[in-house]
């Protein structure tokens, strides 16, 4: 009997501490929401449309190339510090730690390297103004530089999602008083790339010191020459960071490849109004990745720490509780967007209505799949979910082609929407079947052992 009070109660305390980090990051990208918005406003009308378009072309291929040449060492850090923790072998979570480090700096070499390719030679290609290039080469140098994928990591490992939440609020708020005396003094596209340059290096310094204060023990510059002794003490991290690293950059093309072909496809105008859209969009659904940050730690923490059912049934209220999120922001966004886009942007990005409902419908189907990766990487399927990601990106990417004719950017828009809903049923469906197989037979419904 003691033993089934137990049970009811554990999943119970775990699904609560997730919903407690989700709390913090709520009231975190709340503020951060709120201050994006309202600098984002400021943007646009003190850029007009098309140098707007040249800024979203710039911070989107940014994006774009932090995704991939970023590795993704939070995850990691994540999947394997959690377990160094628990067992208190601070120093084996140090050594994993400091890989994760080095890991991020080769990242941001190949993606300086990468980025003089693309705007010393492609800049036409993607409708760039000339005057621009150097500007937009140098702002990339930057946000690579910027990169905090591992403090992340080490922050989130830690389960103090409290401390992330005043760290991550330094760039939204110092983005909206930048972004206020930028337009008092005289906007410019240049001044507005710098502020934000300058902003993302200064968080980046402080996530690495909070790091350093969470685990002294830990973060230290003696672990860094012994940093690649983790591939041992870890078995199977070459296999899941090289596989997770595949998957976010299958995540990066499908989710910033689309404002490029835009701009490549239609033109610089038509990208500015694309970006308002999907910054909208992504900015009115970010309970999912705030979802994603707290479920991936916390699922993990469980698949360590807790009984197969506890771990299983957090999954599925996870799932449920997202799916929820989801479907209420399509209901929103369906009956104010409109408004929303014209009050920020004016009448002349209105028309990104329609691209707007189907990229929140996009955010929205991956909001109720948010349990369904971390499932699948602490279960050690992590190439279950680059397999799913696969099939969204080639789907997506062949609905493109056919789409963006005919369509332009609402075509890419729709292009999303396919790609997404197929990649929900093939994760979907492997995480059921990878819960199924690995933790017993589970009634979805109840979540009781059948």
């Amino acid at each position: 009997m003691q033993d089934n009070a137990q049970a009811t109660r554990e999943p119970r305390s775990l699904m609560s501490r997730m919903l407690t980090n989700v709390a913090w990051l709520v009231g975190g990208k709340g503020f951060g929401a709120v201050c994006s918005l309202i600098y984002l406003a400021i943007l646009t009308r003190s850029l007009g449309l098309k140098d707007f378009g040249h800024f979203s072309l710039i911070f989107g291929t940014a994006q774009a190339l932090i995704a991939i040449a970023g590795f993704q060492t939070w995850r990691t850090v994540v999947r394997f510090g959690v377990q160094h923790i628990h067992d208190g072998d601070w120093d084996g979570f140090g050594r994993l730690s400091m890989m994760a480090f080095i890991l991020d700096v080769v990242g941001a070499l190949i993606g300086c390297a990468i980025a003089y390719v693309v705007f010393y030679h492609f800049a036409a290609e993607l409708s760039l103004n000339p005057r621009l290039i150097d500007t937009a080469f140098w702002f990339n140098v930057a946000a690579l530089w910027a990169l905090v994928s591992a403090p992340t990591g080490i922050v989130r490992a830690l389960d103090r999602f409290d401390i992330a939440v005043y760290v991550e609020a330094i760039v939204p708020a110092g983005r909206l008083i930048a972004a206020a005396v930028i337009a008092l003094t005289g906007p410019s596209l240049a001044r507005f790339l710098i502020a934000w340059a300058i902003i993302d290096l200064f968080e980046a310094a402080i996530y690495w010191i909070v790091a350093r204060r969470l685990s002294p023990q830990s973060i230290r510059f003696k672990f860094l020459g012994s940093a690649f002794q983790a591939r041992h003490e870890n078995p199977g991290l070459i296999r899941f960071f090289g596989i997770t690293y595949l998957s976010a950059t299958l995540e990066a093309v499908f989710r910033h490849g689309p404002l490029l072909a835009v701009g490549y496809f239609v033109g610089t105008s038509a990208a500015g109004i694309y970006r308002l859209a999907h910054q909208l969009a992504q900015g009115l659904s970010k309970l999912s990745g705030l979802l994603s940050r707290a479920a991936y730690a916390e699922i993990a923490r469980a698949r360590v720490a807790s009984a197969a059912q506890e771990f299983r049934r957090l999954a599925w209220q996870t799932t449920r509780l997202a799916g929820v999120g989801g479907a209420l922001v399509v209901i929103f966004v369906s009956a104010v967007g409109g408004h929303i886009l014209a009050l920020l942007g004016g009448e002349e990005f209105r028309m990104g209505y329609t691209i707007l409902i189907p990229l929140t419908v996009v955010s929205s189907i991956e909001l109720a799949s948010v349990a369904f990766e971390p499932v699948l990487h602490s279960t050690g399927r992590a190439r279950l979910s680059l397999l799913a990601r696969f099939f969204t990106v080639l789907t997506a990417g062949i609905a493109l082609v056919i789409l963006v004719q005919h369509y332009q950017e609402q075509g890419v828009a729709w292009a999303l929407v396919i790609g997404a809903a197929v990649g929900y049923v093939v994760m979907g469906l492997m995480a059921y079947l990878t819960l199924k197989r690995d933790l017993g037979k589970v009634d979805l419904a109840s979540g009781e052992t059948i």
